[in-house]
């Protein structure tokens, strides 16, 4: 069993995982935002926007938006672990998309490090809208660590 972590120091990372959206200047267009953030990993919203839409005769979130707001994520999710990552960049991404995300609806992605080496974190991540049961996509992906 792992020592727990000092409350400052998780605020710190929380406090970076933050300003990790914030330098992201897609995640910054798209409209990103947190839901929530802990040891556990990172939930990430999206709200629905026309501007948004892949299909306009659908309604449907472009599945390009959903890879971002999925890459965003699990990077963030990468520096709010306990093991104290300064920065990580995506190595691989592998995004299966489900099914359409239901239009009109906010998107909400939740992932975390299920696997870290000296130099890799391993992550895996959901996609959903309003129906928790059904994902919209799910990933697994390999993210650097610079300590």
């Amino acid at each position: 069993m792992t020592d727990p972590i000092p409350e400052e120091q998780t605020e710190q990372r929380q406090r970076i995982a933050r300003q990790f959206i914030e330098v992201i200047p897609h995640a910054r267009a798209l409209g990103m935002s947190f839901g929530e953030l802990s040891e556990q990993g990172a939930e990430i919203w999206l709200p629905w926007r026309e501007d948004l839409v892949g299909d306009p005769r659908s309604g449907v979130i472009h599945g390009g938006v959903i890879s971002a707001l999925m890459d965003t994520c699990c990077g963030a999710a990468v520096m709010v672990h306990p093991t104290g990552a300064r920065s990580t960049a995506t190595i691989d991404l592998r995004i299966d998309y489900m099914r359409a995300a239901t239009p009109g609806q906010t998107i909400r992605a939740k992932a975390s490090c299920y696997h870290i080496t000296r130099s890799v974190a391993f992550v895996r991540a959901v996609a959903m809208d309003d129906d928790d049961s059904r994902p919209v996509a799910s990933a697994t992906g390999a993210f650097t660590i610079e300590r």
